[in-house]
């Protein structure tokens, strides 16, 4: 029992300090990756809702493309495909030297047009949910489409959408572990490093299950959380006034 507290303790003998390095820029990538991934799949719901022929097709091709395609696989192209872009177009122009994708903007990137994609179908669902005639009723009092969305439909849709935005966020957190295979130091980086070193995997991979879990469990409460505020005095059904 020593050796294996020993392996998972703190400093040089140990791996404790790096799995939690790891577990840190895991917690970070997702809270970087939430904002821009969410309000990019918002752009896209209203694409989808668009009067306009060629902007529904634009996002509805968006979300058929990057729901279909591998997680795992646009990240490849992001950090691999953009990197050789942004080479080629650095060089095109002529300056000196070169540039590179970070491995956590490449990360940020791929899981988050893949969240846009995942997270639209919620908007466009929440969207539909609110009914038509307060859109009238905002037109009829001379709020712009703007005013109108902003003061009457924004305040109501993210209260719709937050279950499934909830849903999302977990499903985003199991999926930064695929940011490992570009190098960066995430908690399954370190949790295979380690596993190499010391060739104990079952130590490694169920303190990286716990880590996980554990991040699940606090997400789930923190959603719980946020979904009963969302709620407060509105109508639950038959129950009236929550």
């Amino acid at each position: 029992m020593d050796y294996y507290l020993n392996l998972l303790a703190w400093g040089d003998k140990g791996w404790g300090d790096e799995l939690a390095h790891g577990a840190a820029i895991t917690i970070l990538l997702a809270l970087a990756t939430l904002p821009f991934g969410v309000a990019l799949g918002l752009l896209v719901a209203l694409a989808k809702r668009s009067s306009n022929a060629a902007i529904r097709a634009v996002g509805t091709v968006y979300t058929t493309v990057f729901r279909g395609v591998p997680e795992l696989l646009t990240l490849y192209i992001v950090y691999f495909g953009f990197q050789i872009g942004l080479q080629k177009a650095w060089k095109g122009i002529g300056l000196p030297g070169s540039i590179e994708m970070p491995a956590f903007v490449a990360g940020m990137v791929a899981l988050g047009v893949v969240l846009a994609a995942f997270s639209s179908e919620v908007w466009v669902g929440a969207l539909n949910a609110i009914p038509k005639g307060q859109r009238e009723g905002a037109y009829a009092l001379g709020l712009s489409r703007a005013l109108a969305f902003r003061l009457v439909i924004a305040p109501q849709l993210l209260r719709i959408a937050l279950p499934g935005l909830g849903n999302n966020w977990m499903v985003l957190l199991k999926e930064t572990s695929l940011v490992s295979v570009i190098a960066l130091p995430d908690l399954m980086f370190w949790t295979g490093r380690a596993n190499v070193v010391t060739k104990e995997p079952f130590l490694f991979f169920g303190a990286a299950c716990l880590i996980y879990l554990v991040f699940s469990i606090l997400s789930a409460w923190g959603v719980a959380a946020l979904e009963e505020r969302a709620n407060r005095g509105f109508v639950s059904g038959v129950g009236g006034q929550r």
